[in-house]
């Protein structure tokens, strides 16, 4: 099905096939058409039956409802326009970059620009493929000092791949079949983070197995009878800022010392370092040293967010060290119960210019509190729905990757695909 091409010629897109051409978006549009909304303030122009939408409706290749519904009025007495179906839909001023296919007719905000397709010429679909390969190509069009937009007539002048629609059919049902599976991915991991947090709102408030309940005070809600509602120093031995190397000194950098600051969470468990400093940049700075299996919480940027470190790791001031009472508490309950209270972590924060969470706001926060049995029965639930996720989400990565070097070969011709 697929074959290697051999036979290239030079142009303005670069190395393509040479029995493609290159032309303009124009060549194979009939119109270019922009849009507007309809004044707010005039209740006869909307929630009527027009479909109406701005760049930010656009999450994904398709557009299948409105963002909003117009009236007729509105339609008429604005400078929006109705874009017939199965066209190209670009926003060429908020949003610059982002292309879809509006599968059903729709009003457009000023945001947009229509494409109205010549389907003797080009697939919508294949179109919407080459402006997604590469965000950049939409976004060198912008111009403008305050609000940089789009011209249509920029628009219209740029160069796009020709090649016959039997082979445009192909290439787009290609990277269908590979758009699909990574939709099937997001759709799971969508449901999987659905469940955990419905599991967490479940375990963090109600425990495993309990009859009887209580309201705390503390909590702002009920917990079971035989659970606590105690402030995290209670289970917790001490709370550890952090500091950063200076990184003009060389001799505090490159070493054997994992460090890190708040960016560097993107997940449950911390295994690496961000960065690696020396023994002098640890002694000759602010930062320290935190214990494996310990709480980091991000205290300054990045407030609201925890990690596990399972290894020993130094922190940045972004950082606070949580050194838990193991004989109180396990890191992976606590790290449930810190993830649970994002917002009222992000509550704590003060300062005008940058906020932080001072250690001793963040040692007063209310956690509850259960024995450590169930404490251990409750962390393993929520890590294995997480460990799905984290699974989930690296399938997804992978095959993103997948389509987007299928994308890189197909729309340049570099891999052709056979067409009968």
């Amino acid at each position: 099905m697929f074959y290697r091409e051999t036979d290239f010629q030079e142009t303005s897109l670069g190395k393509i096939p040479k029995d493609w051409a290159v032309v303009r978006l124009k060549d194979v549009s009939l119109d270019f058409v922009g849009g507007g909304t309809p004044s707010t303030l005039n209740p006869d122009y909307w929630n009527g039956e027009f479909a109406w939408m701005t760049s930010a409706h656009i999450i994904g290749a398709t557009v299948n409802s409105g963002q909003k519904y117009i009236t007729k009025k509105g339609l008429e007495n604005s400078a929006t326009n109705l874009i017939p179906k199965n066209n190209i839909l670009v926003a060429t001023r908020v949003g610059i970059g982002k292309v879809t296919i509006n599968r059903i007719d729709i009003a457009i905000s000023q945001d947009l620009t229509g494409v109205i397709i010549n389907r003797n010429e080009a697939l919508p679909e294949f179109l919407y493929w080459f402006l997604t390969s590469n965000d950049r190509r939409l976004k060198s069009l912008a111009q403008g000092s305050t609000i940089k937009g789009i011209l249509k007539e920029d628009l219209s002048r740029l160069c796009i791949p020709h090649l016959s629609l039997e082979e445009q059919k192909t290439i787009v049902g290609v990277l269908g079949v590979a758009d699909l599976a990574v939709g099937k991915t997001c759709e799971v991991i969508a449901k999987t983070e659905r469940l955990k947090k419905g599991l967490m709102q479940e375990l963090l408030t109600r425990g495993i197995g309990h009859m009887k309940f209580t309201h705390s005070e503390e909590l702002g809600h009920e917990i079971p009878e035989e659970w606590e509602a105690v402030k995290l120093e209670t289970v917790s031995l001490g709370f550890i800022g952090g500091g950063t190397p200076s990184t003009s000194n060389p001799d505090y950098w490159n070493g054997e010392i994992a460090w890190m600051t708040s960016a560097h969470i993107n997940g449950r468990l911390i295994t690496s370092g961000q960065k690696y400093i020396t023994k002098k940049g640890l002694e000759n700075s602010a930062t320290n040293l935190i214990p494996k299996d310990n709480l980091l919480v991000a205290t300054r940027v990045g407030i609201g967010k925890a990690a596990i470190n399972k290894i020993d790791i130094a922190i940045s001031q972004d950082l606070t060290g949580v050194i838990i009472n193991k004989d109180k508490a396990i890191p992976e309950f606590l790290y449930w119960a810190i993830a649970s209270n994002e917002k009222k972590l992000k509550s704590l924060a003060q300062g005008s210019t940058i906020k932080g969470i001072l250690k001793e706001d963040l040692s007063r926060l209310f956690i509850p509190k259960p024995h450590i049995p169930e404490q251990q029965k409750i962390a393993e639930v929520l890590s294995t729905v997480d460990r799905k996720l984290a699974v989930e989400r690296k399938v997804k990565a992978k095959l993103e990757r997948v389509k987007q070097s299928l994308m890189d070969l197909l729309l340049t011709g570099k891999i052709r695909v056979k067409v009968n």
